[in-house]
């Protein structure tokens, strides 16, 4: 499991127990997030493999993955289910995601410093085997330790 898609401990153990539910259904796990404190909200983002989705579509997500959450309930707290599509300020998780949006402005924050800076702007540049790429003012960065926040600006 991508550590983009599931960032925390918590996150990639519930995103073991749902992706083959939701993959099964013919959608493709984009991001889990737990978000909060005492009242927890759980995000869920899915897409058709070719992307996009529909409010039915998250509903019939919705109760498939409530179902197996409560049969392996591995979250302590009580909680509130969303699920959403990625939307137009996408997080991009997948490498696919990566060589899709090729091309986009997007806004990268690194895991580890790189020349310095963990922020970057720049038009994404696509893959190269697994690494990301990016075309900023100074040139192109190898941005393999992307880890946190990535989100394309339209």
């Amino acid at each position: 499991m991508s550590d983009l898609i599931a960032k925390t401990l918590i996150d990639r153990r519930i995103a073991e127990i749902m992706a083959p539910v939701i993959e099964g259904m013919g959608f493709e796990l984009v991001r889990v997030r737990l978000m909060g404190g005492r009242t927890q909200t759980l995000q869920i983002m899915a897409e058709r493999p070719d992307g996009g989705i529909d409010v039915n579509e998250c509903a019939e997500i919705s109760a498939a993955v409530s179902a197996i959450l409560d049969v392996e309930n591995p979250l302590k707290n009580t909680y509130t289910l969303e699920v959403s599509s990625p939307g137009i300020d996408r997080p991009l998780t997948r490498l696919k995601d990566f060589e899709t949006f090729k091309g986009y402005e997007v806004k990268l924050e690194t895991t580890d410093i790189i020349d310095g800076h963990r922020c970057f702007r720049g038009v994404l540049a696509g893959i190269e085997g697994e690494d990301i790429m990016l075309n900023i003012a100074k040139g192109t960065i190898d941005a393999e330790h992307c880890k946190r926040h990535h989100r394309v600006a339209f």
